[in-house]
């Protein structure tokens, strides 16, 4: 019996924008729907991310210049893709700077061990 623990929406909702961002400056380009399985399948089922909470994200973050958008036809339908603009690289290296220095004030302020990752 395989049993997947999620994280807190809470937890999730503060670092989508770093998620998606670091996502998309390694991988080039991605759609909707292929963010949320590369997301899903890399943390086992730990993150899942809603379209609800995805598509705001995304538009946000175009309409702050961090990403801009390709539209492929394919067949009748459109596919709009994402990619972190040359602002949105900058963008990213101090989100997930912040982020970094977040959870360790966040493990000494909890008294979490680095090496367990468990509360002591």
């Amino acid at each position: 019996m395989y049993i997947c623990l999620m994280y807190s929406s809470e937890l999730i909702k503060g670092t989508l924008k770093t998620i998606v961002l670091t996502l998309l400056k390694e991988q080039g380009r991605m759609y909707g729907y292929e963010l949320t399985q590369k997301v899903r399948d890399m943390t086992d089922g730990k993150i899942q991310i809603t379209e609800g909470a995805l598509y705001p994200t995304l538009h946000a973050l175009e309409k702050s210049g961090d990403l801009e958008t390709e539209k492929e036809f394919i067949g009748k339908r459109v596919r709009k893709y994402y990619k972190v603009t040359m602002q949105g690289s900058a963008t990213v290296k101090e989100r997930v700077n912040e982020f970094a220095d977040f959870v360790k004030t966040m493990q000494f302020l909890l008294d979490i061990g680095p090496e367990t990752g468990n509360a002591i």
